[in-house]
């Protein structure tokens, strides 16, 4: 019997997170991760939970690290890192600051016919956190927006091909100030 989409990839970023959890230094975020991947763990059903394991190892998603202590360690993989990363992209989100600092960011990019689906995912992904089109490979938004474009260009694979500019104006922006609400 398969599992839920949903609660698979759930397990995945929980494990991602116990990850994360390893490389903070910052006291705060360590105890903001435990605590939240912590609530996430208890929602899970164990025997979901065995047959996600079993899944995932057979998938090449995670392996098995015994320790010296005798205790076994769960590590993804790099294809279960690029896949949590896929996982992630549905949930990034741009904040919309309360007052708008007057700069343009601007993602451009020309991305080779060989990668058309990367390319058009890219697209896509840009239009579904609120860019707008200034030409069909040059996107505007007014919010700041890099650390998103970087991973988004990371998990597409692309980050040779895509340019992340902030601008003051551009010709006929007022255009835009309209579309994105900033009278």
């Amino acid at each position: 019997m398969r599992m839920k989409k949903e609660t698979k990839q759930k397990m995945l970023l929980l494990l991602v997170a116990g990850a994360t959890l390893g490389f903070s230094r910052s006291p705060k975020n360590y105890f903001m991760i435990l605590e939240s991947v912590a609530n996430e763990w208890k929602d899970i059903d164990r025997k979901a939970l065995v047959r996600a394991v079993r899944e995932f190892y057979n998938d090449r998603i995670i392996d098995y690290k015994e320790k010296k202590d005798g205790t076994v360690e769960i590590v993804l993989t790099k294809e279960g890192k690029k896949k949590a990363l896929k996982f992630q992209i549905d949930e990034i989100k741009i904040k919309k600051p309360e007052k708008w600092d007057g700069k343009w960011r601007v993602v451009i990019f020309d991305i080779p016919e060989k990668n058309k689906k990367a390319r058009e995912a890219l697209r896509n992904k840009l239009k579904e956190l609120g860019f707008k089109e200034l030409q069909k490979s040059v996107l505007v938004l007014p919010y700041e927006c890099e650390d998103e474009i970087d991973f988004i260009a990371e998990v597409f694979e692309i980050r040779g091909f895509v340019r992340f500019m902030r601008v003051n104006s551009f010709t006929n922006d007022e255009q835009f100030k309209l579309k994105f609400g900033l009278y």
